[in-house]
């Protein structure tokens, strides 16, 4: 399993705009076959730092998501609603392996 981990810097006076593009995509994310985490948008702290996080099995199964998105009609409509509105000013995109879960960790010691 890996996880994708977008960073957006997104235009703080388009914060809406932003919000409904992460609601969107909460929709059409687990139906082209990712599991959805969430998308966070700026709270406290930083008015331009936003994150989309999802798992999926792995870059195969990456690459035929990515297909399924690029087909998906609320997918498309998302993607041309960044490209009109232009509240999206950066999008990074980056790959993990989980290595360690506390969570994990902890109910296996309470089980003993």
């Amino acid at each position: 399993m890996i996880t994708c981990i977008i960073r957006y810097e997104i235009d703080p006076y388009k914060h809406d705009a932003f919000e409904e593009y992460a609601r969107n995509w909460g929709r059409v994310i687990p139906r082209c076959g990712a599991d959805l985490i969430g998308y966070f948008a700026p709270h406290e702290g930083t008015a331009t730092t936003a994150y989309g996080i999802y798992t999926i099995e792995n870059l195969a199964a990456y690459e035929a998501y990515r297909a399924r998105l690029k087909a998906d009609p609320l997918g498309r409509e998302n993607l041309a609603l960044s490209r009109r509105e232009r509240f999206i000013r950066q999008e990074d995109r980056q790959f993990f392996t989980l290595v360690s879960n506390s969570r994990a960790t902890m109910v296996s010691e309470s089980g003993r």
